[in-house]
């Protein structure tokens, strides 16, 4: 099937399960509304039918009796819950808490609840699409070998076939991010789906790509048991959001509804949420994540947030949220015992069942990935630690990095990093076990000239401010700017003629030894300005090289067996699992990832892999309540847009060089960069002044590549430049 037909499918897939999610949600109204006024006047004990309640008590090691005793109000005399009602409140022991914060008398927790929370969340892994109509969801561990996710996310053997699945894609406690484990996936092995039901079952390699250990990321157990959560509870849903690393929307998440097949919940999660699992306050899969329900038009047609119709085309972060819709875990287990399979497929599958634990020795401390893929855990005195998951006889425990993201209402929600002592981990990944010295040698090679470059500038003057009076004179002395279109025009033909010659992307030969220094000698992220030594993030980047390409050599060993397409996939997923320490202000996933767009030095700046990670490929956007808003330290993030902490004027500059050296470039879809931010680049260049910083990147880039940016050498001309013609 063609790349164009497998979107439109995907894209018609897509709009019938948000139609049908929304339906089922509107014919549930007046009872949904039912459970909302009983819950507010009587509490979560008599929303739901009594059967399941009940169900739910007995799970919790409680009855009515218990529940009743709690419930009561403190002014309320004890005698008035009747005599059979068993102790008063104060009679009950700490082993009560879960059963109070079902109820909603009290919201203290143990810290083990977050413990386990991290322990668990090892068996959710970010699924990656390669090749035509891919894209990103989420998945987890439900057996030793078989991962269960979306129908829409793996709807055949064939999409499985070229897909893979990434544990411990997440950041690190100190803000870094971790390598990821990423593993093949196997239909053939097994492969079981549902289209109604929106589930797929799917065999994962035993073996990742770097040799890790499947067994290391454990399970989580499924129960077909009743009472695991009721009307009115909250909920925890551990995510990839829009391919993003690892997640969490916690408890702020309350069941509004029960069906017969699905759950209707309140709670963050965007695009690449599907597959995810939906949790209990003891960290019982309760459902599988699988819709968001949509606002809709008297015709049931979803809308978008500007209140017009939505369509594909104009992309998911453009839909206006109503809820969430997610598959009641024991639907999906019924299901899967109806599926009619033999042999290996047949075995796979039965073991999803099992509650026993795998007693062999690689279960029973299973490492946690570090940089090396090694089996344990630095902490941060340089003690060693081993990591449990689900898959051990919780004899041990550790407290492993997490990102947390706390819900609020109905925008984007500010993210937070747990701040209790965590393991620290390396900041870089080390050579993997199967390094070539050619791939070490290239590198090493690198990085002496790398070092001996920043060695070198380190000596010149940081910035000659009569020689580039001279050298701007000169350059522009052929520009004349009556006219906004003619002033474009000049420019792109001065910008592409003189960028010459045009270097590749290299950053640790390029930007971190001299270009983006700071006076002090010292680099700065771009949006957090966080300092660096140059020498750090060039050995860092010289890390990330060496893991890169040992494993192109290994897919290259492949060659025989897969075409281009594959290839290309391959390296394309390879790249987005690395983390960087070098930003392109101008994403590179809008000029997919060409030269010399990709190794233009005028848009690229040093960023930690946080940073990096958390703007993702989101435009520039103006928050207005920016400084009375809760923000990450790289700035303030939500599906508008991105708005970065510190240097607004620095990258309008570097965006609006862009915008001129490659027009019609970006601005082609929604995702990217539309015509009409352009304002916001403008306030940001004219609100924050040119700084030496700026002037001596200039200059130090006209050395290199020969071109200047416009912007910092003429800022007046911002408003003279008639920028319409930049864009597609």
């Amino acid at each position: 099937m063609a790349t164009a037909e497998l979107a439109s499918e995907r894209e018609s897939d897509y709009l019938s399960q948000l139609t049908m999610a929304a339906a089922r949600f509107g014919n549930r109204t007046e009872q949904r509304e039912r459970n909302r006024s009983v819950l507010e006047t009587r509490g979560v004990l008599y929303a739901d039918t009594p059967e399941r309640v009940e169900k739910r008590l007995a799970r919790l090691g409680a009855d009515w009796a218990m529940a009743r005793a709690i419930e009561r109000t403190p002014t309320e005399p004890a005698s008035s819950a009747g005599s059979t009602l068993g102790l008063p409140p104060e009679g009950f022991t700490s082993e009560a808490l879960g059963l109070e914060r079902l109820i909603g008398r009290n919201n203290l927790t143990p810290v083990a609840f977050l413990e386990e929370g991290v322990q668990v969340s090892r068996s959710v892994g970010r699924i990656t699409i390669t090749g035509p109509g891919g894209g990103h969801g989420t998945g987890f561990m439900v057996s030793p070998s078989l991962l269960l996710t979306n129908n829409h996310v793996l709807g055949d053997a064939q999409e499985a076939g070229r897909s893979k699945v990434a544990f411990a894609f997440q950041d690190g406690a100190d803000g870094n991010p971790l390598v990821p484990a990423v593993f093949q996936l196997e239909p053939l092995r097994c492969f079981v789906t549902d289209r109604a039901l929106d589930y797929t079952l799917v065999a994962v390699a035993p073996r990742g790509a770097q040799g890790e250990a499947l067994s290391s990321f454990g399970r989580l157990i499924l129960s077909e048991a009743q009472g695991k959560a009721v009307i009115g509870e909250f909920v925890n849903i551990i995510q990839h959001p829009r391919g993003e690393p690892k997640q969490i929307a916690l408890r702020e998440n309350q069941i509004v509804d029960v069906l017969e097949r699905f759950l209707h919940y309140e709670s963050d999660t965007r695009e690449g949420s599907s597959g995810s699992p939906v949790f209990n306050d003891q960290w019982e899969v309760v459902a599988l994540h699988h819709s968001a329900v949509p606002k809709t038009d008297a015709e049931g047609r979803p809308l978008s947030v500007d209140g017009t119709v939505w369509r594909p085309e104009t992309g998911e972060q453009q839909l206006a949220w109503r809820a969430n819709e997610g598959v009641r875990i024991s639907r999906v287990l019924r299901s899967l015992h109806e599926a009619p399979l033999t042999g290996e497929a047949a075995r796979l599958r039965d073991e999803v069942f099992t509650t026993e634990l795998d007693p062999s020795p690689e279960r029973s401390t299973p490492p946690m990935p570090s940089f090396n893929g090694g089996p344990t855990l630095a902490g941060a005195d340089g003690s060693r630690a081993e990591a449990r998951s689900s898959a051990t006889d919780g004899s041990a425990q550790v407290v492993l990095p997490l990102r947390i993201t706390l819900d609020f209402g109905t925008s984007s929600p500010p993210s937070a990093t747990l701040s209790a002592p965590l393991p620290a981990l390396a900041p870089t990944p080390q050579p993997p076990p199967t390094e070539r010295p050619d791939v070490v040698s290239a590198v090493g090679k690198d990085v002496d000239a790398a070092l001996t470059n920043h060695r070198l500038a380190r000596e010149r003057a940081y910035y000659d401010r009569s020689a580039d009076a001279a050298a701007r004179t000169a350059y522009y002395a052929n520009v004349r700017t009556d006219d906004g279109d003619a002033l474009r025009r000049a420019l792109t033909t001065l910008l592409t003629e003189t960028h010459t010659p045009r270097p590749r992307y290299k950053p640790m030969r390029l930007v971190y030894p001299w270009v983006d220094l700071h006076k002090d000698g010292r680099l700065r992220s771009i949006y957090s300005g966080q300092p660096f030594s140059a020498e750090e993030l060039i050995r860092a980047d010289a890390a990330v090289e060496e893991a890169r390409l040992a494993r192109e050599q290994e897919l290259l060993l492949r060659e025989r067996t897969a075409g281009p397409a594959e290839f290309e996939a391959e390296f394309r997923a390879l790249e987005a699992s690395l983390p960087f320490n070098c930003e392109h202000v101008v994403p590179q996933s809008w000029f997919h990832e060409k030269e010399p767009m990709r190794g233009d030095l005028h848009h690229l700046f040093a960023c930690e892999p946080g940073c990096n990670s958390y703007r993702s490929n989101f435009p520039y956007f103006d928050f207005p309540d920016y400084e009375e808003t809760v923000r990450d330290a790289c700035g303030k993030r939500e599906s508008v847009g991105f708005e970065p902490e510190k240097c607004r004027g620095v990258v309008a500059r570097a965006t609006l060089y862009f915008l001129l050296r490659y027009p019609g470039q970006i601005g082609d879809v929604a995702q990217e960069f539309p015509e009409d931010r352009l304002p916001v680049l403008l306030r940001w260049h004219e609100g924050e002044a040119v700084t030496e910083y700026e002037l001596h990147r200039n200059a130090a880039i006209a050395e290199i590549q020969g071109n200047r940016n416009p912007l910092i050498d003429h800022p007046e001309w911002a408003r003279e430049i008639d920028f319409s013609g930049v864009w597609p």
